[in-house]
Formats: C-alpha cells, sequence, structure tokens
C-alpha cells in the first residue's frame, strides 16, 4: 500500500513536470511563431512610447520611443520585419488611413492601443486637472456615453480591416492602466475625481476586450502588471501633470513601458 501510494505521487509529478514543460515549450513556440514573420506595432502614444523618452528623430510629432514597448519587443525577439507606426494623439481612423500600409499576408504579429483618444483622453485629464469635481465628472460622463455608444463600432471597422490585410496575425490589442492608487494621501485630484477616472478606465478596457474577443484578437490587459505603480503608489509607472512638458502628463515612463505593457504583449504573442 505505502509502495503504491508512492508511485502514484511520483506519478502525479513526473506528469505535472510534464505538463509545465509543454506549456513552456507551447509558450516558447508561440513566440518562435510570431518572430517567424514581420510585425507590425499600430495604436496611439502609449504605445509609440510618449513619456518614455529617447524619441526617434525621424518620427516627428509621433514620438515613437525607443524605450516603447513594440521598440522593445522587436529587440528581444527579431522578428522578420518591424513597422513600428503608432502616432501620437491618433485615433481608430488615424490608424485606418495613416498606419496599416505595412500589413500584408506574411506578418504574423500585431499590437495596438486605440481608444483612448476617440474618447477624449487627453480633454478628460485637462477637464478635470483644472475644474472642478462636479466639472470633472460631467466630462467623464460624457466619455462614457462615447465609449458605450460610438466606440465600439470605431474598433469593429478598425478591427476588420487589420484582419483582412493581415489574415494570418496573431492580433494583440492592449488596454490602459488604471491611472490612481486610491486610498493613499497624495496632492493632486480629489478622491472623487480619481475614482472616477479609475472607472472610467475600466470600462473603455472592457469595451476594448469586447471588441477585440468578438474578431479573435488577444486582449492584453496591463491593470494587473500596473498594480502597485499607479499614481499616488510612490513607485508609479506614470507622469502625473507635468508641466514643464504637457504632453507627458499621464503617459508611462520608460519603466511603465518594460514592466508595465512589455510583458503583456510578450506573454500574449
Amino acid at each position: 500500500m505505502r509502495r503504491s501510494r508512492i508511485a502514484a505521487r511520483v506519478s502525479s509529478i513526473l506528469i505535472a513536470v510534464g505538463l509545465a514543460l509543454t506549456g513552456a515549450a507551447s509558450a516558447q513556440a508561440s513566440q518562435q511563431t510570431a518572430a517567424a514573420g514581420g510585425y507590425v506595432a499600430l495604436g496611439d502614444s502609449y504605445s509609440s512610447g510618449v513619456g518614455a523618452g529617447s524619441y526617434i528623430s525621424s518620427s516627428g510629432s509621433c514620438d515613437r520611443s525607443t524605450k516603447a514597448y513594440p521598440y522593445l519587443w522587436n529587440a528581444a525577439h527579431a522578428p522578420s520585419s518591424f513597422s513600428f507606426t503608432a502616432c501620437s494623439g491618433a485615433k481608430t481612423d488615424d490608424v485606418l488611413a495613416n498606419q496599416l500600409s505595412p500589413l500584408n499576408s506574411s506578418t504574423s504579429l500585431v499590437s495596438l492601443t486605440i481608444g483612448g483618444n476617440d474618447a477624449g483622453f487627453a480633454d478628460v485629464m485637462t477637464t478635470c486637472v483644472t475644474s472642478s469635481d462636479s466639472t470633472c465628472i460631467s466630462r467623464i460622463n460624457t466619455a462614457r456615453a462615447y465609449v458605450t455608444s460610438t466606440l465600439p463600432g470605431k474598433l469593429d471597422n478598425l478591427y476588420s480591416v487589420i484582419r483582412g490585410k493581415a489574415p494570418s496575425a496573431r492580433v494583440v490589442v492592449i488596454g490602459y492602466p488604471r491611472f490612481y492608487k486610491l486610498g493613499q494621501t497624495c496632492l493632486g485630484l480629489s478622491d472623487t475625481k480619481r475614482s472616477a477616472i479609475n472607472d472610467a478606465s475600466d470600462l473603455l478596457d472592457a469595451t476594448i476586450a469586447k471588441a477585440a474577443a468578438n474578431h479573435g484578437f488577444v486582449f492584453g490587459d496591463v491593470r494587473t502588471t500596473f498594480s502597485g505603480h499607479e499614481i499616488c503608489s510612490g513607485d508609479s509607472w506614470l507622469h502625473s501633470v507635468n508641466w514643464l512638458d504637457i504632453g507627458e502628463s499621464y503617459h508611462p515612463t520608460a519603466s511603465g513601458q518594460s514592466g508595465g505593457y512589455l510583458p503583456v504583449l510578450t506573454n500574449a504573442a
């Protein structure tokens, strides 16, 4: 009886090890497949790397950074080709008009963040920084209405075009972090504003995730990797208001790109 129990336990351990190795091998194979073809990085400032510094001069006002997660993934995995077309300020229509030309049947990986600018992200944050709680909440509610009523159709159209141009690609749609760690003593916006901004970010992520799933795309959730690194956390991976460079405000730092966004893409690719 004792020997059979030992044998059973050894057998279960070997099975567990085998499953773990199989999972690791599958993940490695997936990454090798993604790297075998071309990689195209689309999206807005969260993909271009605004806030991370080290901007590529030839990218002009798009502010593409060598510290942005697409650039870092390319350096680590060496795909057969790399096209970095993400651009600061981009909306869904901008991606459609200006960023999709590198996509083709050989593209094996596409990543993008999009939707925040469609919802009026910059104006929401400006309003909340400069106005009262009630004015901030009103502006956020306008953005929420857009996210629920109009953004799904915009995303559906964009995702359909991406799939048509890159029929074999694995498409990773990455969301946005929560901006604030709540319940902390922190200079700046009121708790009312912070909570409303976080709730709106959650709604945006849920909307993007649903649209991505409808097209068979992978949704990359960065809220987990940014947990403990929100503004007011004491170790923020997000810029607060930067009066010296207002465009960097509320964007990931270089640490946010490498520690918050890059692992999500790497795990999903």
